[in-house]
């Protein structure tokens, strides 16, 4: 099953500085039929204007994963951490027990982010922030994990679920298989660039697709596009 959600029918929010697109009931978004996908408890698609962002708050027991497609954006926490995550890098906060954090684009063009919400195995670890540089060309035809909980992942950023987000890129015509582990059927997937078709069904550019119980994705590129893809536990 593949249920193609599209970019017009996501939760849509402009605060003036911030402009939103919910994929799951968030904030002032709140859609029964979207509370989660597993795990998966929110994916917000965020542009943020230049010298604004989100001011110290408190979040506790959460994965979040925020991948940088343009622009740059700048963290800072009561652990201590501070760093600049540019596009085409990851940051992870696990959230744990608990971490007043801020997020501000201090740079002077938008930042375009994907920020993304999966909750843990276990509650009330320690909590902890760290980054990763993820060249889009070491995605060029072949699924790159960005942050993972799952054994075999050491090469991504880790997160305390199990579960992993991926990226892919391919050229218009190109093709690629992702295929879930014996007992994993459950993933999201989002458009970050182009159209592509996904076992059959067509997604288009910011769309997502929910899927469950497929063994096997089929993706093929209709333009050249780019993906991200939770691959996550029921």
């Amino acid at each position: 099953m593949i249920e193609r959600r599209p970019l017009a029918s996501l939760g849509h929010a402009r605060h003036g500085w911030l402009d939103v697109k919910h994929h799951f009931s968030f904030a002032n978004y709140q859609n029964p039929a979207r509370m989660r996908w597993g795990a998966l408890r929110a994916w917000n698609d965020e542009t943020i204007a230049p010298g604004a962002g989100f001011p110290p708050s408190l979040h506790a027991d959460m994965e979040i994963i925020t991948c940088v497609r343009e622009g740059a954006l700048t963290h800072e926490d009561d652990l201590g951490n501070r760093g600049r995550t540019n596009a085409g890098e990851v940051q992870v906060i696990s959230a744990g027990s608990g971490v007043t954090h801020a997020e501000f684009n201090m740079e002077g063009r938008p930042a375009h982010v994907f920020q993304i919400w999966i909750e843990p195995d276990h509650r009330g670890a320690p909590p902890s922030w760290g980054r990763k540089s993820f060249t889009r060309e070491a995605s060029r035809g072949r699924f790159l994990t960005l942050a993972s909980g799952i054994d075999g992942d050491e090469d991504a950023l880790p997160i305390r679920s199990d579960a992993r987000v991926l990226t892919l890129a391919l050229k218009a015509g190109e093709a690629a298989i992702y295929r879930f582990a014996r007992g994993r059927r459950r993933g999201y997937l989002v458009a970050s660039k182009g159209r592509l078709e996904v076992n059959g069904v067509e997604i288009g550019l910011g769309d997502g697709a929910a899927i469950r119980d497929e063994i096997d994705l089929h993706l093929t590129a209709l333009d050249d596009a780019e993906v991200l893809l939770a691959d996550t536990h029921a």
